[in-house]
């Protein structure tokens, strides 16, 4: 039987790609139905509760609850905020770009859903940096609503008032956390809060603020306009809904691919045409950079089931490794990327990260130790459970995954003094255009 879809936050995009993201086309196919339903028809409890029967969980990473976060919102306190984070930094995720890029007005009837939810009369997008096509994208959709009455004073009629503000940060990957956003939304410099209080009762500008994913919020129309039910109709019982998984590495068709919680990771597999040029599977990144690998594709891809396999769904950025990658070299890819992005406000992400990258570098150019090793699980030790936020947990995840699963590789780098993928067994950069190492 072949694998298929469950198109709901993607089904406009890929029925109507040339013109999805218009609000002609989004008006044509019941865009902002929803969101008028919920403001004009609906309690602000009304809409929080039906999120909340629908199951649906956080997109952007932790998996929490939507509905239940929404609850934690003081009702007797104003103004609120509801802040997207569409800061999309994880490597290899790019559903949230497709998704803002070509149909913006989703992700606006989204925003008023939530927001007359939460009593929110101001709203934030705090768009990734690089999103500059999308931003462009978000900007005219934001002038449309207004044009439309679906955003300022008043909207559809009712005494509801919601403006929009779209903020581009600048590039940091930090700022993908929520407390980190908020300062960087302030005019700070993007370092992560110390929490509690959490941002539900004491976030932006010191104010209760809610901050969703730009999947979660494409996803209420659906639900709102649909039901609890019918969402649920789709994955397992503590993961229900479809979700786009951003589908990248050694495989034919790289794409996002939106499917129900609980697929298997064989079959998105197959979604993806397979791996690619007839190779074998090697291992896989279930849930971004961050998550720690698996070996096998037979993997129930939702919350709960990959948190039993020993890693995380994450972002939903699955790379497909083949049996020509060096793990050493895509460990050692992975750390640089986060030390590079670390902010620097604690010491075992600054510091672990920095020795990660220097250990790491000289096993993949042949100057590797056996003792090596033994030091990188040390290192991974030091930092998980020990940094202020999770980017250095994440950090400490993927660099004991690597070396635990593919020790006899690294320890072959340091055997055979060199690594055993270069072609003509040169030594390497690990990043086009980086320098070596010389001091490490």
């Amino acid at each position: 039987m072949a694998v298929t879809e469950a198109l709901v936050t993607m089904k406009r995009l890929r029925e109507h790609p040339r013109d999805s993201h218009t609000l002609e086309r989004f008006l044509d196919t019941d865009g902002y139905a929803a969101a008028r339903r919920s403001v004009t028809e609906m309690t602000p409890d009304e809409t929080i509760e039906v999120v909340k029967q629908s199951g649906l969980r956080g997109r952007g990473g932790a998996g929490f609850p939507t509905g239940m976060k929404w609850g934690f919102v003081p009702k007797d306190i104003f103004p609120k905020y509801l802040v997207v984070n569409h800061d999309e930094g994880e490597p290899c995720t790019f559903k949230d770009r497709e998704l803002a890029e070509s149909d913006p007005h989703q992700l606006l009837e989204g925003i008023i859903i939530g927001a007359w939810a939460n009593q929110s009369n101001m709203a934030f997008i705090y768009c990734r940096g690089e999103f500059a096509h999308g931003s462009r994208r978000l900007d005219d959709a934001i002038a449309e609503a207004y044009d439309k009455g679906f955003l300022g004073r008043g909207i559809f009629g009712s005494n509801f008032d919601l403006d929009i503000v779209l903020h581009r940060g600048a590039g940091a990957y930090i700022c993908g956390e929520e407390s980190a956003l908020l300062d960087s939304l302030e005019g700070y410099r993007g370092q992560p809060r110390l929490r509690p209080p959490y941002p539900a009762v004491k976030g932006l500008y010191g104010k209760p603020t809610v901050v969703n994913n730009t999947e979660t919020l494409a996803s209420l129309p659906h639900i709102v306009a649909h039901g609890a039910d019918w969402f649920k109709q789709w994955g397992t019982e503590k993961s229900t809904g479809p979700k786009v998984f951003s589908v990248s590495g050694h495989v034919e068709r790289p794409a996002n691919y939106e499917v129900p919680l609980g697929t298997k990771l064989s079959d998105i597999l197959e979604l993806a045409g397979g791996i690619w040029k007839g190779n074998r599977l090697k291992a896989v990144i279930p849930g971004g950079a961050s998550s720690p690998l698996l070996l096998d594709t037979d993997v129930a891809m939702d919350f709960d089931t990959l948190k039993e396999a020993g890693t995380m769904l994450g972002s939903g950025a699955i790379t497909f490794l083949d049996e020509t990658t060096c793990m050493v070299r895509n460990a050692l890819v992975t750390l640089e990327f986060f030390e590079h992005e670390s902010c620097g406000k604690c010491t075992p992400c600054r510091e672990g990260t920095w020795w990660a990258v220097k250990v790491l570098d000289r096993i993949e150019h042949g100057d590797g130790r056996q003792e090596d090793m033994d030091l990188l699980l040390d290192i991974s030790n030091g930092i998980d459970g020990r940094a202020f936020c999770p980017l250095g947990d994440a950090a400490a995840w993927a660099l004991r995954s690597n070396v635990k699963l593919f020790r006899e590789e690294f320890e072959r780098h340091v055997t055979d003094g060199r690594c055993p993928f270069e072609e003509d067994h040169g030594r390497h950069v690990a990043l086009a255009g980086a320098p070596r190492r010389e001091d490490a």
